[in-house]
């Protein structure tokens, strides 16, 4: 989850990087989220959506989308000196689900981001984490044409535990998408300090 490590040019400075999960349904935006964000050239594991693909993946709705992850998208980005995130975008699809496990090992916690046009394809990331007890929040990706619906609401219709975050973003907004990552880092290390406690107490 967390990695040390000097800094040779201050001495006692001590780096930290976070791995953060990207995960959520088929076309939401997990891809131009970690690509907006990356402050280095984006690992990206495309493919073309192919006709065999179209017997299992369900395109309704994001008609124009004409590439899939296959693997995982990877990128990086500074929060501040001394705080790196990795972020590791998932699979959107059933098939590849196999690899979130992997890549789920040793992620402070995770960003799933909705499309209120397709809610339902972001239950099973919700489920996912829910059930492994991994810190997330749910950003919304506000596409445009699609219907604004409050952060009150969306938590409503996933039926999300209490106090688990939910913001509304713009996944191709640089800026945004910071926003984003800043609100999980910040529950996240709620939930891990309020476990320790517990586990002490």
């Amino acid at each position: 989850m967390v990695s040390e490590h000097s800094d040779d040019t201050d001495g006692d400075t001590s780096a930290l990087a976070l791995k953060i999960l990207v995960a959520g349904g088929f076309g939401v935006g997990k891809t131009t989220l970690v690509g907006a964000v990356s402050e280095i050239r984006p690992l990206r594991t495309e493919e073309l959506l192919s006709e065999a693909g179209q017997l299992v993946d369900d395109t309704g709705g994001v008609d124009q989308k004409v590439t899939t992850t296959v693997a995982m998208d990877f990128g990086r980005i500074t929060i501040r000196s001394g705080l790196s995130l990795y972020l590791f975008g998932t699979p959107g699809q059933d098939r590849f689900w196999f690899l979130w496990d992997e890549l789920s090992q040793g992620a402070l916690g995770a960003v799933v981001l909705a499309d209120t046009r397709r809610l339902e394809d972001c239950f099973p990331a919700v489920d996912y984490f829910e059930h492994r007890h991994i810190p997330f929040v749910v950003a919304v990706n506000c596409f445009k044409g699609a219907r604004t619906y409050g952060a009150q609401d969306v938590s409503r219709a996933l039926d999300l535990d209490q106090g688990t975050p939910v913001v509304l973003c713009d996944a191709r907004d640089r800026d945004s998408g910071k926003e984003v990552l800043i609100r999980l880092v910040e529950y996240a290390g709620r939930m891990h300090t309020a476990r320790l406690l517990d586990s002490v107490s």
